[in-house]
């Protein structure tokens, strides 16, 4: 039973945080910032993709999934995506998801 309660406020506290990273409004302007630097060379400085297997911003490619969701995504990389922890923030993170989303046409 203590096991599983242990369990339990575990799961709850990590669902509390993952809200918390998103609740705060992101900076678009740092995060254009941050797209330039590490994001615009694979998708593109206007967000059409130029690297092969890269989501294409400008047409909403790969953005419309929730913030926990991308944020994990960018720590941790998957296929042709790197990995950002240890690089970059989760607010700077945020922050270059908030303006790829301004990308889109």
């Amino acid at each position: 039973m203590s096991a599983t309660r242990s369990l339990a406020t575990a799961l709850a506290a990590a669902a509390l945080l993952a809200g918390a990273i998103t609740a705060r409004a992101a900076d678009v302007a740092r995060g254009a910032q941050t797209y330039q630097r590490h994001c615009a060379n694979c998708h593109g400085p206007t967000g059409v993709s130029t690297w092969p297997g890269a989501p294409s911003f400008a047409r909403r490619e790969g953005l419309m999934r929730p913030d926990a969701l991308l944020l994990d995504m960018l720590r941790t990389g998957r296929g042709v995506q790197p990995g950002f922890r240890g690089l970059l923030t989760d607010t700077e993170i945020l922050d270059a998801i908030a303006y790829s989303r301004t990308l889109a046409r």
